[in-house]
């Protein structure tokens, strides 16, 4: 490390290195000049990836989405007053789905609080318990101590962060910022501990598995034939939860988040729980929940007077049926993999036989429907861009139909990996994840969204290195709001305008706006052969009509409900 001059950038410099040894990687950066001497500290790091962005909620986001595909926190930095209020949306996402975060805010000093300063307002415990931890750094100073503080606090920071939520550093500075070049170097000695080790090692612990769980779980899969197993969204390596199922002879219904969509697991549940006549004959006598449900309806009816028992890693509580009658607290591929031990394979019963029939019978039902014409559908969309990205891709769904449409129709399949930000459900952000997660990854990446999504954060294609990504984003365009026309409030007077939302923008001007490469789908069958070649930057539009697909799903579930009669 150079010999800092003043104490800002003594703080500064001591903060990047001592993030880089505690192996924090990408740190995203909104432009501001409070903010100033730490955002030069990162940049002079070179083993921190820094990544600039012109809007605070976008830059949140992108660090989102970079924790979610990596696991491993990322740094978003602002600076003071309203900047900071920016990152509340993305800080929401990241405690609700308990992604790694941590965020950094310049302020001002505490003399020029509530004195009506540019740019101050009252950044201390601004987000609530919306974050895991938060720390007040004080004003950075040249007292013996405070070298080893700072570095302590930014292991701090990561621990915290790392048992799965965002945390808030607040960073007050005083003038002079950026301290004339001939002055005196920061007297104290600002670098870390030998060896490029931290200054405190960080050691996870590994949750043990409840001998308890273990038995009770055992005991129930033994003794239980009607049973089902229902997974929803989680980071978690659900893979053990597969072969528990199966040698126990459970049904697995799994929603795309989950990742444990594969062949094997239950793709149609979503329009077979629609027919009254299927679920009246196949209501579970229990179900095993892990991860967070909080997608279709039928699925949530049929829960709602069912017994459930759930697996839920430390942090978490997923209940919002209100009728778990067990939670197990515990990692759930530890659990499973020990529950796994304990059980004999069962023969195939009746009921898992059943199950996977009327699977196969709605999915031709389902293939058929979509298969039928070539003009662009939703679903379809969704279940042919799932099915033609290449073996190591990532695919990011937006909120809304996107995502309800992908759990609806997609064929299972092993290779990709899903992401969603189902921590709140919001559509704010979309853009900005997906790009978080091809920067993180490298790797080919496709985002499924709807309009209003894109729309919503347009700045987030200001990202600088936008353009070295490998990243589709096919954006179904039904001008407005899609969901709303399937929901109660459709039809009533004043829903266009309210509900709809059209907003009459042509997505080819918009691509050109940011420099993208822009192609419109035609003819359904398209999407799989662009998506699946595409690489690099590119936006494909799959023009929609809000009426006609309702018209679509409605089709789908009548014949689904026919044809298991």
């Amino acid at each position: 490390m150079m010999p800092a001059r003043g104490v800002n950038e003594a703080f500064a410099t001591s903060l990047a290195d001592e993030l880089a040894r505690c192996d924090v990687a990408h740190v995203c950066i909104a432009p501001g000049s409070r903010s100033g001497p730490v955002a030069l500290g990162f940049e002079a790091e070179e083993r921190l990836k820094t990544h600039i962005h012109l809007d605070e909620r976008s830059a949140a986001f992108f660090a989102l989405g970079v924790a979610r595909a990596t696991g491993r926190p990322a740094v978003v930095l602002c600076t003071s007053g309203s900047a900071a209020a920016n990152l509340f949306p993305a800080i929401v996402e990241a405690r609700q789905s308990h992604v790694p975060m941590i965020v950094l805010t310049a302020d001002r000093p505490p003399e020029l609080r509530a004195t009506g300063a540019n740019q101050t307002i009252d950044q201390i415990k601004m987000f609530g318990d919306s974050v895991v931890w938060f720390a007040d750094v004080g004003v950075v100073d040249d007292a013996p101590t405070s070298p080893g503080y700072w570095r302590s606090l930014a292991c701090r920071g990561v621990a915290e962060s790392l048992r799965g939520g965002p945390v808030h550093i607040n960073v007050p500075l005083r003038d002079p910022l950026f301290p004339d070049r001939s002055t005196d170097p920061y007297p104290l000695a600002t670098r870390g501990r030998e060896g490029g080790k931290p200054w405190t090692t960080i050691t996870l612990a590994n949750p043990g598995v409840p001998e308890a769980s273990v038995t009770e779980i055992s005991s129930l899969l033994r003794g239980t034939e009607r049973g089902l197993v229902v997974a929803g969204a989680t980071s978690t390596d659900l893979t053990p939860l597969l072969e528990m199922s199966r040698i126990a002879g459970w049904p697995v219904l799994a929603e795309p988040a989950s990742n444990i969509r594969v062949p094997g697991t239950i793709s149609s549940y979503d329009a077979l729980l629609r027919a009254d006549r299927f679920t009246a004959a196949h209501r579970p006598d229990v179900v095993l929940r892990v991860g967070k449900l909080s997608l279709g309806r039928p699925l949530a009816r049929l829960l709602r007077n069912t017994r459930q028992v759930a697996i839920a890693p430390p942090g978490t509580w997923w209940d919002e049926s209100r009728n778990i009658e067990a939670m197990h607290v515990a990692d759930p591929a530890a659990l499973c993999s020990r529950v796994t031990e304990q059980l004999d394979e069962r023969t195939e019963t009746g009921w898992a036989r059943s199950w996977r029939a009327h699977d196969d019978v709605a999915r031709g039902v389902l293939d058929e429907v979509l298969d039928s014409t070539d003009a662009p559908t939703e679903p379809r969309a969704a279940r042919d861009l799932a099915a033609a990205l290449p073996e190591g891709a990532g695919l990011f769904v937006g909120s809304s139909m996107p995502v309800r449409d992908l759990d609806s129709f997609m064929v299972p399949r092993t290779g990709i990996t899903v992401h969603a930000n189902r921590g709140a459900n919001g559509i704010d952000g979309a853009t900005s994840t997906a790009l978080g997660i091809a920067a993180a990854t490298g790797a080919k990446t496709a985002a499924l969204m709807g309009d209003l999504s894109l729309l919503h954060d347009s700045n987030g294609m200001l990202y600088e290195a936008k353009d070295d990504l490998d990243l589709t984003l096919v954006v179904v365009n039904n001008d407005g709001g899609g969901i709303f026309s399937f929901l109660e409030q459709a039809g009533v007077v004043g829903f266009e305008r309210v509900f709809a939302t059209p907003h009459g923008r042509d997505l080819a001007t918009w691509a050109q706006l940011y420099g993208i490469p822009y192609t419109k789908i035609e003819t359904a069958p398209e999407l799989g052969e662009i998506a699946g070649s595409n690489t690099g930057l590119r936006l494909i539009e799959v023009r929609t009509d809000r009426e006609e697909n309702v018209k679509t799903h409605r089709t789908i579930w009548q014949n689904v409900e026919r044809s298991v009669r």
